[in-house]
């Protein structure tokens, strides 16, 4: 059994999905493990990751517009406002997606569905660098 473990930093611009696919697929592909397990995390907590949809940019709009509706930033609806008024609802966007994600490895390739990419998910406005773990084990 190999492992292989590398942290990918993603600039993010402001709130929204920024897919990373092509850097994941090139680190299964150095690594030269055929089948295993990857593990992505995400070492942040008002950000996080998603498996989805990479042919229709209308998906990630909506999906952006949806959490807008359930997480809003309101002004005195939250305790906790300490780095601003996208603090808490980031926060609350985290807890209701995942920090962590597993993907099979078959064949020396991810193993995704035909529209599926990966996602860092951004829930703060400002600008920010946000590191991803990926850890893969396998032969």
């Amino acid at each position: 059994m190999r492992q292989a473990i590398h942290t990918l930093t993603i600039e993010t611009r402001t709130r929204g999905l920024t897919e990373f696919t092509h850097d994941a697929r090139a680190f299964v592909s150095e690594t030269r493990i055929r089948t295993g397990l990857l593990t992505l995390f995400c070492r942040h907590t008002s950000a996080s990751l998603l498996i989805q949809e990479n042919a229709d940019p209308s998906v990630r709009r909506d999906l952006e517009a949806y959490f807008d509706t359930i997480a809003p930033e309101a002004p005195g609806r939250y305790e906790h406002d300490t780095e601003g008024p996208d603090d808490m609802p980031a926060h609350l966007r985290t807890a209701l997606t995942q920090v962590q994600l597993s993907v099979p490895v078959e064949h020396g390739r991810m193993v995704l569905g035909t529209w599926q990419g990966l996602y860092l998910f951004e829930h703060r406005r400002h600008p920010s660098a946000r590191d991803i773990v990926l850890h893969l084990i396998g032969e």
